[in-house]
């Protein structure tokens, strides 16, 4: 009887080295990926914020309707009572400017989840009512009428 030598065909299958290279492939597209995600993820989160900004203009503009004033307590605010936003990132206040409460206020949201405290540059958005006016802005670009505010971008 003659030894037969095991067949050298090759067995189907992948090596640790294939493997290996996958996973450092995988891991480098992970990391380029991730900071692009984070601001997506808090991008998204500030409609959070413009959320509860809206209900408060909307509740300022039903009390002014019945008022001879715009109101500076949420709490008294039909509507728009919670100080933080639905979401629970931002906290919400309003601030009447001028001495008779009839023409400004400025309603802000604050960041608050330690979250969206990456967010820098839009760690406080605001919208401003003045005489009726409403502008838009925000912790890091201001009221600038030649570039959009970048946190309020549609």
């Amino acid at each position: 009887m003659k030894f037969q030598a095991a067949s050298s065909a090759p067995r189907p299958g992948f090596t640790m080295i294939e493997l290996m290279i996958v996973v450092v492939i995988a891991g480098i597209l992970a990391t380029i990926a991730w900071p692009s995600f984070q601001d997506a993820i808090r991008k998204g989160r500030r409609s959070d914020a413009m959320a509860g900004l809206s209900k408060i203009v909307q509740a300022q503009e039903r009390w002014r309707a019945n008022h001879p004033f715009y109101q500076d307590a949420l709490a008294d605010l039909n509507g728009a009572t919670a100080n933080v936003s639905d979401g629970g990132h931002y906290t919400l206040s309003v601030q009447v400017d001028d001495a008779t409460k009839t023409s400004n206020y400025i309603a802000k949201a604050t960041v608050r989840s330690t979250v969206q405290t990456a967010d820098s540059n839009c760690q406080i958005l605001q919208i401003t009512n003045e005489g009726g006016n409403i502008k838009y802005s925000s912790y890091a670009s201001g009221d600038s009428a030649n570039s959009p505010d970048p946190c309020w971008v549609r």
